[in-house]
């Protein structure tokens, strides 16, 4: 039912958009890809970051509790052709619907996640990130890629940043942490419930 929740399928593919699917197969997948860091500001969507390369945003549907679509929001970079991070972010997402306690919620993600990009999961940490409730996930796929991701709940709204690496020789731990650590969740700018008043011609 939740497979799809945070829309993780499109993730593995979306740097074929608009280019060569296999323009990097030539690339030593365990030498860790060139990092430019550039920090990302989305203040109208509460948060900012610090990506590798280039963001991309991409909308992608996702199931909810009763077989319907959403809309999931995502930034993509994509420092090589086999190196992805990215962050997605969803208001009062199903998994937080049909649960009430946080814990449940991040569990819930992380299972979706786990199913989604076909990995196993190694270990988890949980905490809280700029005091909200975080889970932190490492996985692996059959083929000996590594998934990194943060699941932040704050308030009704779901984070998950999420690093994706061909191999463990490839993935830099200090790249991870300056991902994580980058990320600011802050609410959206509020809308005036009043204009200002009209000023009278004198």
């Amino acid at each position: 039912m939740h497979r799809g929740d945070l829309g993780l399928g499109s993730l593995f593919h979306s740097r074929g958009a608009g280019e060569a699917a296999t323009a990097d197969l030539a690339e030593d997948s365990s030498r860790p890809a060139r990092m430019s860091w550039q920090t990302v500001e989305r203040q109208n969507d509460g948060f900012k970051l610090e990506l590798p390369s280039d963001p991309k945003d991409l909308q992608v549907p996702a199931y909810n509790e009763v077989g319907g679509a959403e809309p999931v929001r995502m930034i993509v970079a994509n420092p090589d052709g086999e190196t992805t991070f990215a962050v997605t972010w969803q208001d009062n997402p199903p998994v937080a619907r049909v649960n009430r306690s946080p814990e449940r919620t991040l569990n819930m993600a992380r299972d979706g996640m786990l199913a989604r990009t076909q990995t196993s999961i190694t270990g988890e940490t949980r905490g809280l990130q700029r005091g909200n409730p975080s889970l932190d996930v490492n996985a692996r796929n059959a083929g000996g890629g590594v998934l990194n991701a943060r699941l932040i709940l704050a308030g009704n709204r779901l984070y998950m940043l999420i690093a994706l690496f061909p191999s463990a020789s490839a993935r830099r731990e200090k790249d991870v942490t300056q991902f994580f650590d980058s990320f600011v969740s802050s609410p959206p700018p509020a809308i005036p419930e009043t204009m200002p008043a009209a000023s009278t011609p004198n």
